[in-house]
């Protein structure tokens, strides 16, 4: 697994040194944008509707909209004066009760190792929040975010999971249509309880799978081992790379090979002596001695 974090629990004077793992995976099927034409894979380029123009990583500010069509700009060093320092550290608040968080709090979990000399410490928090029955509420700054975050024992690991802050939860005042009381026939609530009462079971993960997933990456073998019409394979981008670069290459040394030779045309009679009196590569000079 790869290291995410590495810094210390603290709680009071107690300091536990560790490393910090993603707990959870993606495991999306994810899906390219393809041209039809010739099986080439879509990129995302960044462009400006009114330029009509690509825009470089450089030319990008960060802005916030105000008001509509009105931004307020930022620069890289005005948002790293603000950030939250990085002390690589979880400062533990307060322990509470698991059963006093909503679930609707929380956000992705990491697993949390010992590092260095710290398995005595660590060890200790474990039990001590094992046994205890409580998880700690903590502040840590992970990527220049500030988060909120719960410490817990899960097995004989200790388990971060980062938080919603109070105020980035929606109030339900906002969901529309919902009851203001709740009115319900005792006969029809006696038998939905009795329902919930047969279909309850211990939890059990194992048995909760990704059908869409499942589904797709089914598909996906299926189509592989058919070699169907909607098998494509994009041109190679090298090869092409060198073909336009001969081409680039042919086309600058036609540019710059010397053009053949002509053969002056041969003097006429009504020219005179004045071509005489001028040779080749005299013309707007004055001799010595000519008359202006």
């Amino acid at each position: 697994m790869h290291t995410v974090w590495k810094g210390a629990i603290s709680f009071g004077l107690v300091h536990v040194p560790v490393k910090m793992f993603t707990a959870t995976e993606d495991k999306d099927v994810h899906l390219r944008l393809i041209h039809k034409e010739c099986g080439t894979p879509i990129a995302n380029v960044r462009t400006c509707p009114h330029c009509e123009k690509e825009v470089q990583r450089e030319e990008i500010s960060k802005g916030y909209e105000y008001e509509k069509g009105r931004f307020v700009l930022f620069d890289s060093d005005e948002l790293d004066a603000i950030k939250p320092e990085n002390t690589r550290t979880i400062q533990i608040l307060d322990f509470v009760d698991l059963t006093e968080i909503d679930p609707l709090y929380y956000q992705k979990a990491y697993y949390l190792s010992p590092d260095q000399a710290g398995s005595g410490a660590y060890n200790l928090l474990l039990e001590a929040m094992r046994q205890s029955g409580k998880i700690g509420i903590a502040k840590i700054a992970i990527r220049s975010k500030s988060s909120l975050a719960a410490i817990r024992a899960v097995d004989n690991c200790i388990c971060m999971e980062t938080m919603h802050y109070p105020d980035e939860i929606r109030s339900l005042q906002l969901v529309p249509n919902l009851p203001e009381q709740t009115t319900v026939n005792e006969r029809e609530l006696s038998m939905a309880k009795m329902l919930i009462e047969q279909l309850s079971t211990p939890f059990d993960p194992a048995k909760y799978t990704d059908d869409y997933r499942i589904g797709l990456q089914e598909a996906i073998q299926r189509k592989i081992s058919g070699e169907g019409p909607d098998i494509v394979t994009a041109p190679a981008a090298e090869r092409t790379n060198v073909i336009d670069l001969m081409a680039a290459l042919q086309a600058s040394l036609e540019a710059v090979k010397p053009a053949p030779a002509v053969a002056a045309p041969a003097a006429t009679d009504t020219a005179g002596d004045r071509s005489k009196a001028k040779p080749r590569g005299t013309r707007g000079r004055k001799t010595e001695g000519a008359v202006p």
